[in-house]
């Protein structure tokens, strides 16, 4: 019995966990919540994982916009700079 017990929590605490680190990954806060507070034995994590988190295609077209983004105001500053200077 207490083998049962250890074996379902070593689970629900793997689900769990997994899912709790691709929602705050993904900025999903509803879902993180869901996943903290609902405990379905790691059915939710799983439902979750499957169905609704992103895929890493766009996860890695998100990361090169933010870096875009972030290299172009980089380059606005230093022409800003440059045209104060002048």
């Amino acid at each position: 019995m207490i083998f049962a017990l250890i074996v379902i929590a070593t689970w629900t605490l793997i689900w769990n966990g997994l899912g709790l680190w691709h929602a705050a990954m993904n900025k999903q806060k509803w879902w993180f919540i869901a996943i903290l507070v609902v405990n379905t034995m790691g059915l939710l994590p799983i439902i979750y994982l499957i169905w609704f988190k992103p895929r890493e295609a766009n996860n890695r077209k998100e990361a090169n916009n933010r870096k875009t983004t972030l290299i172009n105001r980089r380059v606005t500053k230093k022409n800003i700079k440059k045209k104060e200077s002048q």
